[in-house]
């Protein structure tokens, strides 16, 4: 990984391939290894660059405490440092808030389309707020932690999954998860969900949500209602069994933003 020096952070990225630029943006609690097989399908037609989050990655050291907020601001300040003028930003899970905000900061000609990837996009019921909860409390954080691990993980024996979740995601700090969880609930009970975000935008671009969880088919009614009345949002249910589509079918979900990009 190379690093460039963000405000007060070191922030850790990598890149390849060639042509439009997409770059590849985690959850929280995630970094550059979400995208290990997912990058090199997508380096054969487009120049992408994969970008940890200040405290994430190989720099784990970070200037305090930060927001949503601030990390919109270190992507376009990013953008800035390495003169990239036009891109496609591709976020998973609730990396999709910060996604969002740099979108609506920056203006469509040098963000044209998004993709989010397996992002809650409805509100939460009270359960999930509650496990939101318990990872801010240092008492029982890591059992509220590994309520999300298991639903995530679900009924896979995908080896990549299993290590990303048990051993890469787990190595995160209580302080990082408890952030994450601060974050993540504010952001929902700010907007409602995702697609109530996206609605605020200035200006309308085209977005599609690629996921495979939660399977309930309430859930795609939902988007799909939603996409009749914003013909903008594309919703894409892949048949994955897991909330890491990158990992469990990456060419898969490769070729399903090359057609959304294309």
């Amino acid at each position: 990984m190379k690093s460039i020096q963000i405000g007060a952070n070191t922030l850790s990225y990598d890149e390849a391939g060639e042509g439009e630029v997409l770059l590849l943006l985690s959850g929280w609690c995630q970094d550059h290894r979400l995208f290990k097989t997912l990058a090199p399908e997508l380096a054969k037609t487009h120049r992408v660059i994969r970008l940890d989050w200040r405290g994430h990655g190989e720099h784990r050291e970070h200037d305090g405490d930060f927001t949503v907020d601030d990390q919109a601001s270190d992507v376009a300040a990013f953008l800035d440092k390495m003169n990239i003028d036009r891109l496609v930003p591709v976020s998973t899970s609730h990396g999709g808030w910060a996604n969002i905000e740099v979108t609506d900061r920056l203006d469509v000609a040098r963000i044209p389309r998004t993709v989010v990837i397996d992002w809650i996009q409805t509100t939460p019921n009270e359960d999930f707020f509650r496990m939101i909860d318990h990872i801010q409390d240092r008492t029982n954080w890591e059992n509220g932690r590994g309520d999300f691990f298991n639903y995530w993980i679900g009924d896979t024996e995908n080896q990549d999954i299993v290590n990303h979740v048990n051993n890469e995601m787990a190595k995160y700090s209580f302080e990082m998860w408890a952030r994450s969880g601060r974050e993540i609930g504010k952001a929902y009970r700010k907007w409602g969900n995702p697609m109530q975000r996206m609605a605020a935008l200035k200006d309308k671009r085209p977005i599609t949500h690629i996921y495979s969880q939660p399977f309930e088919p309430e859930y795609a009614e939902a988007q799909l209602d939603f996409a009749a009345g914003n013909d903008w949002y594309k919703p894409n249910k892949l048949p994955g069994r897991t909330h890491f589509p990158t990992l469990e079918q990456p060419k898969v979900v490769a070729d399903t933003i090359r057609a959304f990009v294309a």
